[in-house]
């Protein structure tokens, strides 16, 4: 039980990287954003990474924490992952509360838009 709880709280780790990177990846520099995606959305290994940019492991490491925390500063500042989630879900409860074809149908659409 306490594997799978860390596996989720893991999982749900590396989805908030991504939806931060999705929002505001475009601010970091081209080398910063190669070693991000590399490792947050190809789930490439340090060595692995180290390996294709010509850096150590350690300047991986220290890129990875550096993105992660400009990330979570853009995030805390514009709280856009935060607004985004609210919408989404509200759109859902909408859905889900109504018998309107119509209304379903549009919200669908709003969900697939976001």
């Amino acid at each position: 039980m306490k594997t799978e709880s860390i596996a989720k709280e893991s999982i749900e780790k590396l989805e908030w990287k991504g939806m931060l990177f999705d929002f505001y990846g475009e601010l970091l520099t081209e080398h910063q954003k190669r070693i991000y995606e590399n490792a947050i959305l190809d789930d490439l290994s340090l060595s692995e990474i180290a390996a294709e940019q010509g850096i150590s492991r350690q300047g991986v490491h220290d890129i990875l924490k550096r993105c992660d925390k400009i990330l979570a500063e853009y995030e805390n500042k514009l709280h856009l992952v935060d607004k985004f989630a609210k919408i989404k879900q509200m759109v859902q409860e909408i859905n889900t509360l109504t018998d309107d074809e119509q209304i379903k149908k549009l919200s669908d659409e709003i969900i697939e838009e976001l």
